[in-house]
């Protein structure tokens, strides 16, 4: 087990660790299985998406920001964040990602995100080899 620490720089912002847990993966030395992540914070989530085009965290950003504001949704929770909850629960906390040959077995275009929801800040991920 490892706990990867991604730091985040906006309020929202699709941080990439792909090389990371890529790294973490090889010095491990483990050749085939799957490597799981899960995030430690209720205000932050976990998805594997394109990493090629940094359109698509801004558009998935944008789209999230427009179904669920951070104000004028009439929410009760006195820290102003409850959109950064639903945000991530909407996304969730876990990761899961095969490898073999001691590579992640992510598509051409693939990437490894953590999606902040109330940074900037620095984020805890554990990660575990199986």
């Amino acid at each position: 087990m490892h706990i990867l620490k991604v730091r985040s720089h906006q309020r929202e912002e699709l941080v990439e660790f792909t090389g990371v847990v890529q790294r973490h993966l090889t010095d491990s030395g483990v050749k085939e299985g799957i490597v799981v992540l899960y995030v430690q914070h209720t205000t932050a989530a976990l998805t594997v998406n394109e990493n090629a085009d940094p359109d698509v965290p801004r558009d998935m950003l944008h789209a999230l920001r427009t179904l669920i504001p951070q104000h004028g949704m009439g929410f009760r929770h006195g820290e102003e964040n409850s959109d950064a909850h639903i945000k991530a629960s909407l996304i969730g906390p876990t990761v899961t990602v095969p490898f073999a040959d001691g590579k992640l077995l992510l598509g051409r275009w693939q990437g490894i995100f953590l999606c902040e929801f109330d940074g900037g800040r620095e984020r805890k991920v554990i990660m575990t080899i199986h």
